[in-house]
């Protein structure tokens, strides 16, 4: 038989997906052969296919040293460098395949993934791009470049690009996911969980489905069917890191304390962030509780919850906070011409109350997706992204009114803040919050992940920050699991 022969049949074997097959006759036209350019690039293509990126990188760059002048090959071996972490590498190589042979398609939607995986979206996006231009139809490329705009937070046109990935390939689950995923962040939760749904129909070991769907079926107060899907990702990839943290939260909302604390501890093992872990453990009294949440926590937090903020909060919890400030704030500040900060801003519900208050009005707040919904409200000055406290050190104007609704339950201490505040606040000016209350000691961080605290702790902090107490009051924040969730409403004049 002869090479061309033994060639030709590993092609057809390779085709058919039997890489063992291939790789035998690969290996039969090298010992025949051993310079032979298409059986080291095909063979370290089916390498690589099969997950042996290194194998990968040794056949197909012995491969290019006898033909240094194939795209192709520098496009392969830039795909088995990716799959090795080597992003770096694997951009210079697909530019090498470009310089190559510069309408080359699939070289430019592997820049993308390159650029993309280095962070650079705008790039990324203008290679898929091009990719396009030359092949309309590519499936592949139509959905990279939505994964990007999704990482842009530009959910609308990341649809339209997995639309028209889907277009071309119906069953094409990697768009019928990323779908399903900005549908989620656009608050349509629905039409998500039918998305992980098609999905786990099509792929039933697709751990990112599983979870998505669980999260879904855990905000809708179905903990024992998040917990089981949480579990079925697991059983999928037992060190997945997401979905023990997501079985842990589940767990712990379900008030399945013991196994939840269980759950939390191997999702550390698992690589989930130990700040969070040790900050949801201290919550359900295993281990010290830090003095306030972790930033990234909150970020994260209420980026996922940013779709249903509003609609959540006060449509089905009842949240009344906002009127609550508004309305003491009116009984202290007859003028209108303040300079107002709203601390924590979240999507601008205090804003509308705030402006008229207002002769400039700024928001701060940890989390990008809230602010960016904030924004739309349309009556702020200005919005800044930070940490409040960071925020009132680095920003040194002065204000008349500093306005934080339910943010305080995300700190513990509050002795910086108030130190913090002062120094941002003009004489007599105005620091209005809320905070959970707590019958006695100081603060306390509770099962839900937020903090309570005591009037008399509030009182102290007070006097020692040189505030004059002018309202301290009981209130109903909102409803949560079915009850009233107690709170105070406090006002402070700085002296």
């Amino acid at each position: 038989m002869t090479i061309d022969t033994l060639l030709r049949q590993a092609v057809v074997h390779h085709q058919q997906g039997e890489f063992a097959q291939a790789e035998a006759l690969y290996a039969q036209v090298l010992r025949h052969d051993p310079d032979n350019f298409d059986a080291l690039h095909l063979s370290g293509v089916s390498a690589r296919q099969r997950g042996d990126a290194a194998q990968a990188l040794d056949l197909i760059g012995r491969a290019i040293a006898l033909d240094p002048s194939r795209a192709i090959a520098h496009c392969n071996f830039g795909a088995a460098l990716q799959d090795a972490g080597r992003d770096a590498d694997a951009l210079a190589s697909y530019e090498h395949a470009l310089r190559l042979q510069p309408d080359y398609p699939m070289a430019l939607c592997n820049r993308g993934n390159a650029l993309r995986r280095l962070g650079r979206l705008d790039a990324a996006i203008d290679s898929y791009t091009r990719a396009l231009a030359l092949s309309p139809r590519y499936p592949e490329a139509l959905c990279h470049r939505a994964l990007a705009l999704q990482q842009q937070g530009r959910h609308d046109a990341a649809l339209d690009d997995f639309g028209a990935a889907l277009a071309i390939r119906s069953g094409y689950v990697d768009a019928i996911h990323g779908a399903a995923v900005s549908l989620l962040a656009l608050g349509e939760a629905s039409e998500a969980l039918q998305g992980y749904v098609r999905v786990l129909q099509l792929q039933p070991d697709h751990v990112d489905a599983w979870c998505g769907r669980a999260g879904i079926l855990l905000r809708d107060g179905q903990f024992d069917a998040a917990i089981d899907d949480y579990r079925n990702a697991l059983a999928v990839r037992p060190t997945s890191a997401r979905a023990r943290l997501g079985l842990a939260n589940a767990l712990r909302t379900a008030g399945r304390h013991d196994e939840a604390i269980a759950a939390y501890r191997q999702a550390k093992d698992d690589g989930a962030d130990s700040a969070t872990v040790d900050y949801l453990l201290a919550a359900l009294g295993a281990g010290k509780a830090p003095d306030a949440s972790p930033p990234d926590y909150v970020a994260a937090l209420f980026d996922q919850y940013a779709p249903r903020f509003d609609r959540h909060l006060v449509g089905e919890l009842a949240y009344r906070t906002p009127q609550l400030l508004a309305q003491a704030l009116a009984r202290h500040m007859p003028a209108a011409d303040k300079d107002v900060l709203d601390l924590g801003c979240g999507t601008g519900l205090c804003g509308p109350l705030l402006r008229p208050f207002a002769r400039r009005l700024e928001g701060v707040d940890l989390s990008p997706a809230m602010l960016e919904r904030a924004g739309a409200v349309g009556v702020y000055d200005a919005l800044a992204c930070a940490d409040i406290l960071r925020f009132l050190g680095d920003d040194r104007r002065q204000w008349d009114v500093l306005a934080a609704a339910d943010v305080l339950v995300y700190l513990g201490d509050l002795a910086p803040l108030f130190a913090a505040a002062r120094g941002a606040l003009r004489g007599g000016g105005l620091f209005a919050f809320s905070v959970e209350a707590l019958e006695a000691g100081t603060y306390a961080l509770r099962p839900s992940g937020r903090y309570a605290h005591a009037a008399p702790y509030l009182e102290a902090l007070a006097r020692e920050h040189g505030f004059a107490l002018r309202e301290l009051a009981p209130c109903t924040l909102r409803r949560d699991s079915g009850g009233d969730v107690a709170g105070l409403l406090v006002l402070l004049a700085r002296a």
